[in-house]
């Protein structure tokens, strides 16, 4: 493309992009100049298109910014992408150089400078600082680009917005451009913008400085209006993506030092693509580039894919995206099989890697692992990296292990080139990627499902999460174990995934017929294709790029059952379970217990470590888990929990022979933590009674693999689960399910954690298929076979009502329209959340107006609804700390301190992580609510901005009013009142 030339204004070369953020002493220059960021901007973006966008983002890049021509579009989204900052180049943006409230005194001594030698050039800044007409830098971008770009309407007012559709294109992307600080403006905001553009001068700089970057990328701006038509929603989100990681990148002023106003732009741009290549090498940003001819064998040495997993690369197409729909019981290889389908996926359209989601940080975790085992085998590359993508990620140890092999391998390559593709690739992290949202960029992630809600909605910068998604094949696991909130959510990401080329795979034990019609459903209204159902069976269902279903695999009929011996008892309290559960594994056996609700946990646990010694027990042979504990004292007993009921995965333990880390006997009491995802056997496991499904995939924590059944104790050596309920005082036949109307009144808590309607459903379904056994009073007995009996007791359990006999009509029927308010409820809060890519029935594309969100949003607009992942309590993140005289601690002791002076600050940032909780929302209301977290505020520099709550050596919390917290090591975060 020829490029065309423009004489440029005399004051461009000091037009400022960035200042240094210390303004530390030293000898480079303390700002840079605009148009070298700018061309900083353009030579990441070229170098992103180059290495780390897939083959299905560029061909969408292609037919929206090239006509068809990829060299065009790589080109035009680099040069587009670089004009991000173009609003720079405004005397409110310049007027604020070296005026912030932190500035040091080298930067107000540079700002003496830069002001003498940029009005002696001509630059008009306002005679005062701070009295130039004020707006955000990118909604001027977003005001004042189309009209350099090739919208050349006469008429219109510079205010307002062009309706020509020949320059709808160049239009949309500029109000994208509006968006790369987090949120895409609202026109209105644009137009109020153009106000504070300043006078013709500034217009002169601003085209001089698009001319000088179009005539060193060779763009011709004639062109752009006929070419740049992003119709396709997918790509306004995948543009504005790229446009936010190419800055940040380029932002670095380590990778990207400073420049002078004096260099020529020619010697910026080759300077520019340079360091370009250096940093995306640096942050290995490459794309996946999947080891050729890999079989099965080599991935998991010593094991073949099963039935089911073989039949899923079969059903695949052979080239182009595909949703797959894995359904199996819990055990069975479900994350392998996605692993394996999103190899051969990233070699027939070359994404740029694989995130799994899931429900909990605990299975994201394993599941990194278990990726961390996968991809030395599965790439070329000398080193890939991997992310653990949740709030608290930074204070796992495994993430502290992989930044210091990304350490470690960045000195070996000083000295060695990367190796050739015949050595196994090291997985490693850049510490970069624990900063908002980056996770998702890597190439390579495991993280909750809460990631890819989010990108859903108007949360700051959903658009690059939903960008680093839409580059890969993304992996939703247990996806029947989100609320229907969620669901509504991740079908909208299911659609904009769809729409974007890429490939989703959803792995569910329990997966309910109507949940897996919606997923389907939204693939094939982001692809705008019909459904195509080709019929048959299997546990496998594929729906390719044009809607075409094809399903294979084993029939879930003719799968080999997995027998469990199931009990629906009553529940006779803490201490008869815990007497009872120590005789009965006295001699040998690892017991799990899952309760619905912490407090039950911990009054079961105080029992039994009370009681272990009189039945032959250690304390140590007694575990709790659950999620009010701090992350340091949780995590290594999850470690503990994972190594002893785990499968054997180190070098020492060859799969499929026993683990010899197996405990002879273990009492494992824990919440809904080990329920999903998690890969404990058990071999016995009682659980609260809870939703069907959920009772599946407890079941599942239990007799897991057959290699450890020759070892299993006599008493449990069959498969056997025991359902606890609560009897309804007014009548023995019901289960309680329901909370207390009053303190006095009867009622149980579980109630609040689950639908009322759900639990009562799930029992009657179970005791339908049981049998009274009269030497145990109220016991019920029944045979329980995964997965033949899992289809119809889901459907019995959440398909529609039907009339029951005495007594359950009442129960059922008052329960049932609580369920149906709160599932309305649901979608109701989804609307008005959630971002799609078409709208109506007729799937109509949305505008890039319909994506704002923000403050700069329209005001009163749906959009400032707060972006949450899941409904229900809020929860309140406080960092705890123990006070010893004049010093706070991480520990009791006293032997760990928090530094007050100078710190290492991702070190600082791990630690306090370490010793974050997240308490309960509803402890902030009711009668005896704890103080708003706002003000728990302390004076340190180290903690300014956090919520602090200190504790002394014996765990009472002596920062808030007396009586507030208490904080025990082995139990967790308690007000006193819940205290045993």
């Amino acid at each position: 493309m020829a490029a065309s030339e423009k004489s440029g204004s005399a004051w461009l070369k000091w037009c400022w992009a960035k200042t240094s953020r210390d303004g530390a002493p030293g000898e480079g220059p303390v700002w840079h100049p605009l148009v070298a960021h700018i061309l900083d901007t353009a030579a990441v973006a070229q170098e992103l298109w180059d290495r780390y966008l897939p083959d299905t983002v560029r061909d969408r890049f292609t037919e929206a910014f090239g006509g068809g021509n990829p060299e065009h579009a790589r080109s035009i989204v680099s040069f587009l992408a670089a004009l991000h900052d173009l609003g720079k180049a405004s005397p409110c943006f310049q007027d604020m150089f070296g005026t912030g409230t932190y500035a040091s005194a080298r930067i107000r001594t540079a700002r003496q400078s830069w002001e003498k030698k940029a009005r002696a050039a001509g630059m008009p800044l306002p005679d005062h600082p701070g009295t130039a007409q004020q707006a955000r830098h990118e909604h001027l971008t977003a005001a004042l680009l189309p009209r350099l770009i090739g919208c050349d309407c006469t008429g219109i007012a510079p205010s307002a917005f062009c309706s020509r559709d020949e320059h709808h294109g160049v239009n949309t992307v500029a109000l994208c451009l509006g968006g790369h600080h987090g949120h895409i403006p609202n026109p209105q905001w644009v137009t109020i913008a153009h106000w504070a553009a300043g006078g013709t001068g500034w217009d002169d700089v601003r085209t001089a400085l698009v001319d000088a970057v179009a005539a060193q990328m060779g763009i011709e701006i004639a062109l752009l209006p006929a070419l740049v038509r992003p119709t396709r929603p997918a790509v306004l989100v995948l543009f504005t993506g790229l446009v936010v990681l190419s800055d940040w990148i380029a932002s670095d002023e380590n990778r990207f030092p400073y420049g002078s106003p004096e260099d020529r732009h020619a010697t910026v741009w080759a300077r520019s693509r340079q360091r370009a290549t250096a940093a995306v090498s640096a942050l290995r940003l490459d794309r996946w580039l999947p080891r050729t001819g890999s079989a099965w064998e080599s991935l998991w040495p010593g094991t073949s894919p099963r039935a089911f997993q073989a039949a899923a690369v079969g059903l695949l197409p052979e080239n182009g995206q595909a949703l797959v729909i894995a359904e199996s019981e819990t055990g069975s290889g479900k994350t392998r099989l996605a692993l394996w389908c999103a190899y051969h996926l990233a070699v027939r359209n070359g994404y740029q890697g694989v995130y799994v989601a899931l429900p909990t940080r605990a299975a994201s975790l394993q599941t990194a692992r278990e990726l961390e085992r996968f991809l030395p085998s599965a790439t070329e590359l000398g080193a890939v990296s991997l992310a653990l993508v949740h709030a608290a990620a930074p204070a796992e140890d495994f993430v502290q292990r992989l930044i210091s092999a990304a350490q470690d391998t960045m000195e070996a390559h000083a000295e060695e080139p990367e190796p050739d593709g015949g050595t196994p690739a090291r997985v490693v992290l850049d510490p970069w990627y624990l900063r908002r949202c980056l996770g998702l960029v890597a190439a390579f992630g495991a993280g909750t499902v809460d990631q890819v809600v989010l990108g859903t909605q108007g949360s700051r910068h959903w658009f690059l999460r939903m960008f680093g998604l839409m580059c890969k094949t993304v992996v939703i696991d247990e996806v029947h174990a989100y609320e229907l909130y969620q669901q509504q959510l991740l079908g909208a990401a299911v659609e904009w995934l769809a729409d974007a080329g890429a490939s989703v795979l959803v792995l569910s034990a329990t997966l309910p017929a109507d949940a897996k019609a919606a997923l389907t459903l939204s693939w094939c209204t982001g692809l705008r294709a019909p459904l195509r159902d080709t019929g048959g069976r299997g546990q496998v269902t594929v729906v390719d790029g044009t809607g075409v279903l094809r399903r294979g695999g084993p029939d879930p009929a003719e799968v080999d059952p997995l027998h469990t011996e199931l009990s629906l008892e009553p529940d006779h309290g803490p201490r008869a379970l815990a007497a009872e559960l120590l005789e009965r594994a006295r001699d040998g056996g690892c017991v799990g217990v899952v309760r619905n609700r912490v407090d039950e946990a911990v009054a079961l646990f105080v029992e039994a470590r009370a009681l272990a010694e009189k039945h032959g027990w250690t304390p140590d042979e007694v575990v709790l888990l659950h999620g009010r504990m701090l992350p340091r004292d949780r995590i290594p007993v999850q470690e503990r929990v994972v190594a002893f009921t785990g499968p054997a995965q180190e070098p020492r333990r060859p799969e499929g022979r026993p683990n010899p880390d197996r405990p002879h006997r273990l009492l494992v009491i824990a919440t809904q933590v080990i329920e999903q995802a998690l890969d404990l056997d058990f071999d016995h496991l009682v659980s609260d009674l809870a939703p069907v499904d959920l009772l599946i995939q407890r079941r599942g924590r239990m007799h897991r693999h057959p290699v450890n059944d020759p070892g299993r104790p006599a008493w449990c050596s069959e498969a056997r689960m025991r359902v606890l309920y609560q009897p309804d005082p007014r009548n023995s036949q019901l289960p309680l399910v329901e909370p207390p109307a009053s303190p006095e009144a009867p009622g149980n808590l579980d109630g609040l954690v689950y639908a009322p309607y759900i639990l009562a459903a799930t029992f009657r379904a179970l005791a339908r298929r049981a049998v009274m056994t009269t030497e145990e009073g109220a016991v019920l007995h029944l045979r329980m076979s995964t997965p033949g009996d899992s289809r119809a007791l889901l459907e019995e359990v959440y398909g529609p009502s039907f009339p029951a006999p005495e007594p359950w009509t009442g129960l059922l029927e008052r329960t049932w329209g609580g369920w149906q308010s709160a599932l309305r409820g649901e979608e109701r809060a989804a609307r008005q959340r959630v971002k799609r890519p078409y709208r109506g029935s007729r799937s109509y594309p949305v505008e890039v107006a319909e994506l704002c969100s923000g403050a700069a949003s329209e005001e009163g607009s749906l959009s400032e609804l707060r972006a949450v992942s899941r409904l229900g309590d809020d929860s309140h993140p406080v960092v705890c700390l123990y006070r010893h005289g004049n010093r706070l601690t991480y520990d009791p002791q006293g032997e760990h301190p928090v530094p007050m002076g100078p710190a290492d600050r991702p070190v600082l940032q791990r630690e306090l992580q370490l010793n974050t909780l997240s308490l309960p929302g509803h402890w902030f209301s009711g009668s005896t609510p704890l103080p708003c977290p706002e003000t728990w505020s302390v004076v340190e520099r180290n903690l300014r901005g956090l919520h602090v709550a200190e504790f002394d050596e014996s765990g009472r919390c002596i920062s808030l009013p007396e009586g507030s917290l208490r904080y025990d090591w082995a139990t967790g975060m308690a007000r006193p009142h819940t205290l045993p």
